[in-house]
């Protein structure tokens, strides 16, 4: 990428992208975690409970991939829908 053809329009819908990967992919760590060390604890009273904790991770897991797929949308569109919305510096 050439400074002088990036606008602005990019800059913010890239950074807008990385943000949502990195918040959606901290929200699901920070599920993960808590659903696992709750999970264990109470599979180990209670070994039933261990098909609903994998579902549950499972779902924690589905939030950093959903937020992946948003980021990949904004980061593949800002080229196409930026042209002539935003004059690059130079």
């Amino acid at each position: 990428m050439d400074a002088a053809n990036y606008s602005a329009y990019s800059g913010y819908a890239h950074l807008g992208a990385g943000l949502t990967v990195g918040m959606s992919s901290l929200a699901a760590g920070l599920a993960i975690g808590i659903v696992g060390d709750a999970g264990v604890r109470a599979n180990a009273q209670q070994p039933r409970l261990f098909v609903g904790m994998i579902l549950i991770l499972i779902f924690a897991e589905a939030l950093g991939l959903y937020g992946l797929i948003v980021g990949l949308v904004v980061a593949s569109t800002a080229e196409g829908k930026g042209k002539g919305l935003c004059t690059p510096y130079a």
